[in-house]
C-alpha cells in the first residue's frame, strides 16, 4: 500500500466514523445529560489516547508538554473538550439531530471570520460569498424551509449550535501557536480539562450512575468522535501528498450522517435540511477555491 492509498484509507475511515457520531450523540443523550456525556466520553478518550501514545512510545512527550506549557493547555482544555462539547451536546439535546449536525458544519466559515482579527488575514470575495450561502443555509435548515414564518424548533438550540462553531474555530486558531505532536497535545488538553468537567458535572447534574446503554454510548463518542477518528485524520494528513484531496473527503460526512440519523433515530429528513446542507457545503467549497493560477 503506497503512501497516498494509506492516506485515503485513514481519511475515509475518519469520515465514516464522524458520520455516525450525530446519531450516537442523540442516543446517548437519552440517558445522560450533556455534561455527563462530556465526562464519560472524555475519560474514554483519555484512556484511548494514552494507549496510542504508549504504543508509539510518545507518552513522555505528553508529560513534557504538560510541564512546559501548563497555562496554554489549561486554556485549550477549557475550550475542547469542556466548553465545546458541553455546548454542542446541549444543542443536540434541544434540536433534531439533522439540524444540529448541519449547523455545526458552518465552523469553517466562522474560522474565516475569526482569522481576520486574530490571524490578521483578509476576507476575500469568495469568503463573503461562502458566508452568505452558509448562513442562508443555516436559516433554511433552522426554519425547516419556512423562511417567512421564522419559526424555530428551539431558538436556544440554534444559538448553541452556532456558538459551538465559534468555540471550535477559536480552538483551532489558538492551536496555530502549538507545533507539538497533535495526539500528545490533545491528550494533555483532555487531561487538563478533566478536573473542570468533573467538578461542573458533580455540581450541576451529579455524577452519572451506571447504565450499560448510556456508558456504551458515551464510550462510543469518546472512542470515535474524540479519539480514533482524530488519530486517523492526523495519519491521513501525514501520508498524503495532496492535502486538498484528503480535506475534501469531509464533505461526504454530513450526507452520510443524514442516512444514519434517518435509519437509527427514525427522523424524517426534511427537504429543507438537504437544501440547507447543499448551500452550506457549496459555501465551503467556494471558500476553498483559490483560482487556477494560485492553485497551480
Amino acid at each position: 500500500m503506497n503512501s497516498q492509498t494509506k492516506a485515503y484509507a485513514f481519511g475515509i475511515s475518519a469520515v465514516l466514523m464522524w458520520s455516525t457520531v450525530a446519531t450516537a450523540f442523540k442516543l446517548a443523550l437519552q440517558w445522560l445529560s450533556p455534561i455527563q456525556l462530556v465526562l464519560l466520553a472524555s475519560v474514554t478518550s483519555i484512556l484511548l489516547l494514552s494507549g496510542v501514545l504508549l504504543w508509539q512510545r510518545k507518552l513522555p512527550l505528553a508529560l513534557s508538554y504538560a510541564k512546559q506549557r501548563p497555562g496554554f493547555f489549561l486554556l485549550v482544555g477549557a475550550i475542547n473538550p469542556f466548553l465545546y462539547y458541553l455546548v454542542l451536546f446541549k444543542a443536540y439535546d434541544l434540536l433534531p439531530a439533522q439540524q444540529a449536525q448541519s449547523l455545526n458544519y458552518t465552523w469553517a466559515i466562522t474560522l474565516a471570520l475569526l482569522a481576520v482579527p486574530f490571524l490578521k488575514q483578509q476576507l476575500r470575495k469568495q469568503d463573503l460569498l461562502a458566508m452568505a450561502l452558509g448562513y442562508f443555509g443555516v436559516l433554511v435548515i433552522a426554519t425547516r424551509g419556512d423562511l417567512l414564518s421564522m419559526q424555530f424548533d428551539s431558538v436556544l438550540g440554534v444559538l448553541l449550535a452556532l456558538f459551538s462553531t465559534l468555540l471550535w474555530a477559536g480552538y483551532w486558531i489558538i492551536n496555530t501557536r502549538n507545533s507539538g505532536d497533535p495526539v500528545a497535545s490533545l491528550l494533555v488538553a483532555f487531561c487538563f480539562s478533566l478536573p473542570m468537567v468533573l467538578a461542573y458535572c458533580w455540581w450541576s447534574d451529579g455524577l452519572p450512575s451506571f447504565n450499560a446503554k448510556a456508558w456504551l454510548g458515551a464510550a462510543y463518542v469518546g472512542l470515535f468522535e474524540m479519539g480514533i477518528a482524530f488519530v486517523c485524520w492526523v495519519l491521513a494528513l501525514k501520508f498524503t501528498n495532496n492535502t486538498a484531496r484528503i480535506s475534501n473527503l469531509i464533505f461526504i460526512s454530513p450526507f452520510l450522517s443524514l442516512f444514519f440519523i434517518s435509519y437509527f433515530l427514525n427522523e424524517v429528513i426534511e427537504p429543507a435540511t438537504y437544501l440547507g446542507l447543499v448551500l452550506i457545503i457549496s459555501g465551503l467549497l467556494i471558500q476553498q477555491w483559490r483560482g487556477k493560477k494560485k492553485a497551480t
